[in-house]
């Protein structure tokens, strides 16, 4: 097994290093988790996940600054929201603990029919089998959670395969799991390439996959899985916010602010397209541009930073690539429109960039908001809808009948009041449809994804 260095998005200096695996690498781990899940002898029963699952807690809470330093470090999202990112982990374990205690089936219903006389009905939850996990980049420690302890606490073992630039939360996760005492076979993560991780998706050997990314790999591995194989995607979405005349402009102005360049955009729901009403467009892009302008970016250890930088300096190519086209088909550049350094871009306010610009049509994961006016609402759920991804959206308005409709019109698995698409907490579904996923993700409904329901029947003269 080789070593790879893991270097800060920031300067580019190492941080750290992994181990890399090979496609042989990558089939011991399936075989070790394959037997180890098959291993009736040796089961982890529901206490013992229980406990070693609160274990995991209380070491983690124990090293809040060691795991915010490592995520912030390889991950450059800046230091206060890598914190966050560290107490979501922990209370997504706990989420998980709790989750245990209404796992459970139920009756289905008998005795109603002659030819359902005499018998009764249960149903309970088993685990699947082996659960593979493709991660992303942008939350390195809580989407490494989110994969391994649902499949993990309903009993599944399961094997992380971390971003590459970004792998060493989830091997600490791993690491974490057995000092909280989790035996060997159980939780696996491996650093590998493209190769490695299509084997590790796709093997006869994986019961349920789980992938967090883009949507080009995300739907090519769902075609190569094999039968039988449970499959949820998250990929993203090109965010859709409508702001009606009558919202609060400065209630609303930080909640967009914050959706729109909380971790340079690189989020699969950031705020990127806000209809605002023609009446109120150009106060609503002065005080957003305003808001924009007066963030602090650079170095995401600094506690001062709060747009830190693009994962890789590439990433800062693509979005000035994407901006420029942008002003080229019409769009007003309101605030920012340029690089910082070679990681870092300024966080960029877009006035009616065509529809047909890169920016209006594809997911930009970097700190760019495009404002759009238009005159009629239903005018706005239309361009919102255009597109082929279906993720969370949002309304801004005081009018309870708009608030309504929007939720109505706008496609969207979520979709916010007076709030900004980003908003999450970790008991709640969440996941895309249409191009933007496949499944619901959120602690409690990745247990599901990771169960067989099961279903006894008892025949009884007595019954």
């Amino acid at each position: 097994m080789s070593i790879i260095e893991v270097r800060s998005p920031f300067d580019d200096s190492v941080v750290g290093s992994v181990p890399f695996g090979s496609v042989p690498e990558v089939e011991a781990a399936l075989d070790l988790a394959k037997a180890t899940f098959l291993d009736h002898e040796n089961a982890l029963p529901k206490y013992k996940r229980i406990e070693i699952l609160e274990k995991v807690v209380e070491i983690m809470s124990s090293q809040i600054d060691e795991l915010t330093k490592l995520c912030a470090s390889e991950g450059g999202k800046p230091w206060m929201d890598s914190q966050v990112e560290v107490y979501r982990a922990i209370n997504g374990v706990k989420l998980a603990i709790e989750a245990l205690g209404s796992y459970e089936g139920k009756e289905v219903a008998m005795g109603h029919t002659s030819s359902s006389a005499n018998r009764m009905a249960y149903t309970f939850k088993e685990p699947i089998g082996v659960v593979a996990a493709v991660s992303a980049f942008n939350h390195p420690l809580n989407l490494a959670v989110h994969q391994v302890i649902p499949a993990l606490a309903v009993g599944c073992s399961v094997i992380i395969k971390p971003a590459t630039q970004t792998p060493m939360s989830a091997l600490r996760l791993i690491e974490i799991l057995k000092e909280a005492g989790l035996p060997n076979g159980w939780a696996q993560a491996i650093v590998c390439d493209r190769k490695g991780g299509e084997l590790l998706a796709t093997s006869p050997k994986v019961n349920a996959l789980t992938f967090i990314g883009s949507g080009a790999v995300g739907w090519y591995l769902n075609s190569k899985v094999s039968q039988g194989t449970r499959v949820a995607l998250e990929h993203g979405g090109v965010a859709p916010v409508i702001v009606e005349a009558d919202a609060d402009i400065d209630d609303l102005i930080p909640s967009i602010g914050k959706g729109g360049f909380y971790h340079a955009g690189q989020v699969c729901v950031s705020v990127q397209r806000v209809f605002v009403h023609e009446s109120i467009v150009d106060e609503v892009a002065s005080k957003l541009s305003s808001y924009a302008s007066a963030l602090v970016v650079g170095d995401q250890l600094d506690p001062k930073t709060e747009v830190g930088p693009l994962i890789n300096n590439n990433e800062v190519n693509r979005v000035e690539e994407w901006v420029n086209e942008a002003v080229t088909k019409g769009g007003k550049i309101l605030t920012g429109g340029k690089r910082i350094s070679a990681s870092c871009y300024e966080p960029t306010v877009i006035l009616n960039p065509a529809d047909d610009a890169i920016v209006s049509t594809k997911e930009v994961f970097g700190p760019v908001v495009c404002i759009y006016s238009y005159n009629d609402i239903e005018e706005a759920f239309d361009r919102a809808n255009a597109l082929d991804v279906s993720f969370q959206a949002a309304v801004f308005t005081k009018n309870i009948d708009t608030a309504l409709r929007a939720v109505k019109r706008l496609n969207g698995t979520a979709v916010m009041v007076n709030d900004h698409t980003a908003f999450r907490v970790d008991w709640m579904p969440f996941g895309g449809a249409k191009a933007s996923g496949l499944g619901m993700g959120g602690i409690h409904h990745s247990m599901e994804e990771c169960s067989n329901e099961k279903m006894m029947v008892i025949k009884s003269p007595s019954l």
